[in-house]
This record gives structure tokens, sequence and C-alpha cells, in this order.
């Protein structure tokens, strides 16, 4: 059986496969250097700012503001059109880094750059039960 890899389906290595497990878990994990103690995400075996490679990961509030947005209204790549119209974002988390991900659960229209916003967790696809967990974010209950 041969499989075509999908667009949306993230290739898990050794440094991010405890990244994709604690988001199938319901938690956000960072990454934090034991040598400069700074923070920072995607997952990398290294420090992006001092290049140590004693890093590991610590576990993030999940939350953060709404840093940047755009709704997608055309995409087509599969599965993505099927998406549309979706929420593109960068997140800043409470922690400092930035991420990119999707605001799902709102009404564009009700976005805000700085609004608070909170991780939630969901599987890239419903329909493979060893599909990997995609951290994505909706409006906090304090935003207005």
């Amino acid at each position: 059986v041969v499989r075509v890899a999908r667009a949306d389906i993230p290739t898990i290595d050794a440094a991010s496969a405890p990244y994709w497990e604690a988001a199938r878990q319901g938690q956000l994990l960072i990454a934090e250097c034991a040598a400069c103690g700074r923070v920072h995400h995607y997952p990398r075996p290294f420090c992006p700012f001092c290049w140590s490679e004693d890093v590991r990961p610590v576990q993030a509030s999940g939350t953060g503001t709404l840093y940047t947005y755009s709704t997608v209204y055309v995409n087509d790549l599969a599965p993505f059109k099927e998406r549309v119209p979706y929420v593109a974002a960068i997140v800043e988390l409470a922690e400092g880094p930035r991420l990119m991900t999707t605001i799902e659960g709102a009404d564009p229209d009700g976005l805000r750059v700085g609004m608070p916003v909170t991780a939630v967790f969901r599987p890239v696809d419903d329909a493979d039960p060893d599909s990997p967990y995609l951290t994505v974010f909706t409006p906090s209950e304090e935003s207005p």
C-alpha cells in the first residue's frame, strides 16, 4: 500500500515527537534552553538563541494573544480547500514565543489583534485514530 503524503499531516521526528504526544494529551510544550534560559517554539534539538543543544520540553500555559491573522477564502490544496474560509494566525504565547496556527470556533469579524486566546487541541484527521493532534487557538472566555 502506497500512502500519499498529505500537506496537513506533520512530519514527526525525534526532536518533535514529545510535542506531538503532548498535544494528543491536551498540553502545549515549548522548549527551554538550560544554557541561556530562553524559551522557543518550534521543536528543534538546539537553542536558536545561543546554539546550545541542552534544551528540554516544558509545559506552556496554553494562553497568549492574537499577534496577527488573515482569513483565508481560497486554498486549492486538498484538504484545505474543504475548510475555507479559515483563519491563519500567529499567536504570541504568554511565555514569549510566537507560533503559526489557526483560530477556530470564532467569527473572523469578531477577532482583534491583541485579544486573548487559549490553546485547544484537535486531530488533523477525525477519521484516523492515529492522527497527530494540532494545537489551534480560540478566543479566551474573557475576550470581549
